[in-house]
């Protein structure tokens, strides 16, 4: 039996250094997700404070960043006096007020089931029934509907089914209409409840006939409830505007405020620029305060730690900069490529790649790709993500190019300029297109109408 052995081999890894991949994750937050990552770095690092004014590109030198000097000669005067008083220059009352007001603006938004507790106790119901209600609103998923049945939830947690049912009663009379329900067609029938259509078509459409009202069966409905196609086809109407999800409104996961990154805007001279939009996040500088500390302090261990927490904040700043001025050179290489779109709407968007932006701004196409997730830009034709700049395309009969994007809008303006009485199939719509000049296949047809949400002819028809 062969004894141990000991073996020797060499390996190459490679590891990102925790300056470089800070810097990856300022690259790749969104504004509102900068603006919470500085709060926290501002509220660990004392030596960083907000300024009217950015730090000079003479203090970000790398060439100083370990150097002792930088810190050893006060300024001025007025800066000896502050080490001899032991005074803070630090932010001034109206700047403290300006940030807390930021961050205070930061806040989680209201889930259903916070909304609902709230109703609940301002109902004063009995403890039994407080219980019983809470165990429901625990159960329900984002769109208000049970996860469970009432008798699962009840032999779960030992609540009696009796309670549970004049709890679900309760519920049912808050605000959204149409939570605390099992199933879509419990949930419309609340709505109509709610809005006393209790012996209306519409609520004997939904109470018996909701397979066929999804079908369109519009003149099997007017059969069977002995009304007209017509009567059938007005309460199919009403109906669509019930909400089938009334508890998304309030979904945590969702941001209803999208705070652009930068502006697409038109100077003196009736040229395209781009403006970032740097009023959103604070800024920020090095304590004059702290320095002098590093070259006063005769406490070495407070020297030390000084100097590594400024050494932190100066590599903040520069990843911050180079954040903002990542995220211009590619947004003024948007504007010089995408000008049509500009003047005349996303059917203009030509075919762009991040490797053309990478190439000619000089940097990877995966810094392109971090620099754009997440990020909006505010447009003439509204807010958008910086993504949707970027897609393959299509060469139209005249030579043109046009990107996916414009094809799904040439897709849209069909469908909506369409016959409802006879709406397009997908090969109307690819006949359509083909005489545009622009030549896709079918199924292709097919799946950006999909992507647009647009419902298949069949299911488009009025009657």
């Amino acid at each position: 039996m062969p004894g141990p052995s000991v073996n020797q081999s060499l390996t190459q890894t490679q590891t990102l250094a925790p300056q470089m991949r800070q810097s990856l994750e300022i690259l790749q937050a969104n504004t509102l997700e900068l603006q919470q990552f500085l709060q926290q770095f501002l509220e660990t690092n004392p030596v960083l404070e907000h300024d009217a004014t950015t730090l000079s590109l003479d203090e970000l030198d790398p060439k100083e960043t370990d150097s002792d000097q930088l810190w050893e000669s006060p300024d001025d005067d007025i800066r000896e006096i502050a080490i001899m008083e032991r005074r803070t220059n630090g932010s001034s009352r109206e700047d403290e007020e300006r940030r807390q007001h930021l961050y205070s603006s930061i806040v989680a938004p209201e889930t259903l089931q916070q909304h609902l507790v709230d109703q609940l106790n301002l109902s004063a119901p009995t403890p039994e029934m407080r219980t019983a209600a809470v165990a429901l609103i625990g159960n329900m998923d984002e769109r208000g509907y049970f996860d469970d049945s009432l008798s699962e939830v009840g032999l779960r947690l030992g609540i009696p089914v009796d309670d549970l049912e004049r709890a679900k009663t309760i519920l049912q009379s808050l605000d959204p209409p149409g939570i605390a329900v099992d199933d879509l067609r419990e949930s419309l029938l609340v709505q109509l409840h709610r809005s006393d259509r209790l012996n209306s078509l519409e609520f004997r459409i939904v109470e018996s006939h909701l397979n066929e009202l999804a079908r369109k069966h519009y003149p099997k409905i007017a059969q069977a409830l002995s009304v007209s196609v017509e009567e059938v086809v007005e309460a199919a109407d009403h109906i669509a505007q019930l909400d089938p999800a009334p508890g998304t409104s309030f979904d945590p996961s969702g941001n209803p405020y999208i705070i652009p990154d930068v502006s697409f805007e038109k100077n003196d001279d009736g040229e395209w620029t781009a403006l970032l939009t740097n009023e959103y996040l604070p800024r920020l500088r090095l304590s004059d305060t702290y320095k002098d500390l590093v070259a006063t302090s005769p406490d070495r261990k407070l020297r030390t730690y000084l100097r590594n927490q400024l050494r932190e904040g100066r590599t903040l700043i520069k990843a911050l900069d180079q954040r903002q001025t990542t995220i211009l050179a590619i947004s003024e290489e948007i504007i010089r490529r995408q000008g049509e779109f500009l003047e005349y709407g996303p059917r203009s968007l030509k075919p762009l790649t991040m490797n053309e932006i990478a190439d000619t701004i000089g940097v990877h196409p995966a810094t392109v790709s971090r620099a754009v997730a997440g990020k909006h830009a505010r447009t003439p034709h509204g807010v958008m993500e910086l993504r949707r700049f970027f897609s393959t395309g299509y060469t139209t009969s005249q030579g043109n190019s046009v990107s996916n994007e414009g094809v799904r809008e040439a897709i849209q303006s069909i469908v909506d300029s369409e016959d409802r009485h006879k709406p397009l199939s997908d090969a109307a719509i690819q006949k359509a297109l083909a005489q545009q000049g622009i030549k896709v296949a079918r199924r292709t047809v097919a799946k950006y109408r999909e992507q647009l949400n647009i419902l298949p002819s069949h299911l488009r028809r009025s009657f």
